[in-house]
């Protein structure tokens, strides 16, 4: 299935490759780099590139492109997803998962994607299992492999490889039993001049961080469950049970996993929780245009707003900016015209606001269009979609564990036309 995989940086450079069933040139990487170059933004590069002989699939994360190559036609979102998992993984190795991160742990990385992959199909990708088949590294390890010449490869096979749940070692022992789950919510909308929303859409997760004693079975009821319509569950979720009860019944993993994503896009579910009143002006013949924006809360259940930053690309035309915020800093840069404003919190009681003047090209045209305002938000906390975790039970084991639930909403691709 999976030929051989390149990660490259975003400067262009292929700074690792795996084969596995025989070795791809380099240069196939090509058609990805003439992709790329198309696309205005790293984001927008096409997710599936055909070429003559094989298929390019790619996921970006972290700032690096993994790209995998394919000869055969296969779903690509199975490709898709064994990449993202791969990212996972070494993010539970590394604690990060960046360039030099990587550069630093090159032979683990070799032995946890020789495991991950057999003759390019997917064998092991759940967390414990390549844990017990590769030890993550830690600095007293890395100093006896060096004066050893050992590697971090186990002595034994996982005892999970084989068993019903796969997901979960068998014997897991802690001083301090807890379960933690942490709602995420990131939400996507466009807003038009008049404030009206075009679309608007949420992507949740149900993040669990899990560190129980024995083989407990756990269940985790929701408030308004019906919300939860396109949904993707963890291979733990017994799927029967949520399609007659709509309740999350498993045996949880051991450790930080995904219990659940799922996508909300009906437009009369997804509030839209901050408002911005602008007035940009650009007059004909006038070296000068009039910049005005305020940023509100709008639909927060009386949560503060945090960490917003508003980003505008402004037209060839402006030279540069003169503006006064009423909180935060804000910078121009007058080569690649971008604008950008660091507000932070929200007072509801003093709305922050940016207001200036625009220094325009002498005898330029009016611009075709006005610029859109990109935003980025925090609200801890609060899930928008209105969902709620009722509660959460436990059974086969006898003892009590800490129990706890974070909400948590935040922007994702957020713009407001002007």
């Amino acid at each position: 299935m999976i030929h051989s995989l390149f990660l490259i940086n975003s400067s262009g450079d292929i700074f690792l490759e795996k084969h596995w069933k025989s070795v791809v040139s380099r240069s196939v990487c090509d058609y990805f780099f003439e992709a790329q170059e198309r696309a205005t933004e790293a984001e927008n590069v096409p997710p599936v590139i055909p070429t003559p002989h094989h298929y390019l699939l790619s996921v970006y994360r972290h700032k690096i492109f993994f790209v995998a190559v394919i000869q055969t036609e296969v779903p690509p979102l199975f490709v898709i997803e064994f990449l993202h998992r791969v990212v996972d993984t070494f993010q539970d190795y590394f604690g990060v998962c960046s360039e030099p991160v990587i550069k630093d742990n090159v032979v683990v990385v070799y032995e946890v994607l020789e495991e991950m992959l057999d003759n390019g199909f997917p064998l092991a990708t759940e967390s414990n299992i390549l844990k017990e088949l590769i030890k993550p590294p830690t600095i007293l390890r890395t100093v006896v492999n060096t004066i050893t010449g050992s590697t971090n490869v186990g002595d034994q096979l996982p005892t999970g490889q084989l068993s019903v749940v796969p997901w979960r070692r068998t014997g897991v022992k802690y001083t301090n039993n807890e379960a933690y789950f942490d709602v995420i919510e990131e939400i996507d909308a466009i807003i038009d001049k008049s404030g009206s929303t075009i679309t608007a859409e949420i992507q949740g997760v149900i993040d669990a961080c899990v560190k129980l004693t024995g083989m407990p079975d756990l269940t985790l009821s929701f408030m308004n469950p019906r919300l939860l319509d396109d949904v993707s569950f963890h291979p733990c979720v017994r799927f029967k049970r949520w399609e007659s009860e709509r309740t999350l019944s498993f045996i949880p993993a051991d450790g930080s996993f995904r219990l659940l994503s799922y996508h909300v896009s009906a437009q009369n579910l997804v509030a839209i929780p901050v408002y911005v009143r602008h007035n940009i002006s650009f007059r004909d013949s006038s070296s000068l245009g009039r910049f005005e924006i305020t940023v509100g809360p709008k639909q927060t259940m009386g949560k503060t707003i945090e960490g917003v930053m508003v980003t505008s690309q402004m037209p060839k035309g402006v030279l540069n900016m003169s503006l006064t915020p009423s909180q935060g800093t804000h910078t121009f840069d007058p080569v690649t015209k971008m604008l950008s404003w660091d507000v932070g919190k929200i007072n509801p009681q003093k709305l922050p606001s940016l207001k200036g003047t625009m220094s325009l090209q002498t005898g330029a045209s009016k611009p075709d269009e006005n610029p859109t305002i990109n935003l980025q938000f925090k609200i801890q906390q609060l899930a928008i979609s209105g969902l709620k975790v009722n509660r959460l039970d436990m059974y086969g084991e006898k003892y009590k564990p800490f129990k706890g639930i974070k909400y948590m909403t935040k922007a994702g691709k957020f713009q407001v036309r002007t």
